[in-house]
């Protein structure tokens, strides 16, 4: 009974976070495709972005499947842990490149072949270690442990070492105050990028880590669970960092929601018309009755 509660807990997360991340980020690729001119370094890195929360939510159809049938779907096992390891692994790569970008070369054709190179790196190292553990299990448990360091624990290292360089700068009584506007900027952006990887990705790696060590940790595949979860929330946690990569998207999503709130109290204002005409015919009937 416990195990289906938390299966079907699951499958309620998870499909909230199917709905949101999916409206949220097929107009933030609708904005930067289509919206956003012109195409600088981080537009790239950011629609890249866009595309790799797109395919988490797309990969969720299965893994709600998979809860549903109680981890019985193995088609489904497979294209989950594929999917999923591909994508939070360019998630965790798009989002560092962002917070880096002001600070290295600043060229299109480059950042469009480190996009390439991110999502190449990303297939051909999941795919490989996925085959190995498939048909020798248990043996790459150390590879697994390196990806984690390499792939999680680096570029959190490299963004925490630019926040603390950048709020050192602001300290700097000589600043200008336009350098200042755009360096408080980028630490709101490197801070949220933080908060993300708190969050959605830190949970997961630790309890690779301590599986690593221990691997009889109790109660290991629901934790997996909860922690492959908490890591697809950051779908819906990154339309967050959009709004520092251009205003567009920020102007775009005020829009959207001035819209949609005019609707509802438009829709609001024709029923209570609606229902004040039929109160109105409703009066002299019951008039003409008692007379």
């Amino acid at each position: 009974a416990e195990t289906f509660s938390n299966y079907f807990a699951l499958v309620v997360i998870n499909t909230l976070i199917f709905m949101v991340g999916m409206t949220l980020n097929s107009l933030a690729l609708y904005v930067f495709c289509f919206r956003t001119k012109p195409k600088t370094t981080s537009v790239i890195y950011t629609i890249n972005l866009v595309v790799t929360d797109l395919l988490v939510n797309l990969s969720l159809p299965t893994r709600i499947i998979l809860y549903y049938s109680g981890g019985e779907c193995l088609i489904c096992s497979y294209m989950h842990i594929f999917s999923y390891f591909v994508n939070m692994y360019c998630s965790i790569l798009f989002l560092t490149s962002i917070c880096v970008d002001r600070y290295l070369w600043r060229n299109p054709g480059v950042a469009k072949a480190v996009c390439v190179c991110i999502w190449l790196f990303a297939i051909i190292v999941t795919y490989s270690l996925l085959m190995t553990a498939f048909k020798h299990s248990g043996c790459c448990l150390s590879k697994l442990f390196t990806l984690t360091v390499f792939e999680f624990f680096l570029p959190m290292v490299i963004i925490v070492a630019f926040t603390v360089r950048i709020m050192c700068a602001l300290s700097s009584p000589g600043l200008m105050q336009q350098s200042r506007d755009r360096r408080m900027k980028a630490v709101q952006l490197l801070s949220t990028v933080l908060v993300i990887f708190t969050i959605c990705f830190t949970p997961f790696h630790i309890r690779q880590v301590l599986f690593y060590f221990h691997p009889d940790l109790p109660h290991h595949v629901i934790v997996y669970h909860v922690t492959v979860t908490l890591s697809s929330l950051n779908s819906c946690l990154d339309p967050v960092v959009y709004c520092f990569v251009t205003t567009n998207f920020q102007s775009t999503m005020k829009r959207f929601f001035r819209k949609m709130e005019k609707e509802q109290t438009s829709g609001d204002i024709i029923s209570m018309q609606k229902s004040s005409k039929a109160s109105g015919t409703v009066i002299p009937i019951a008039n003409s009755i008692l007379v």
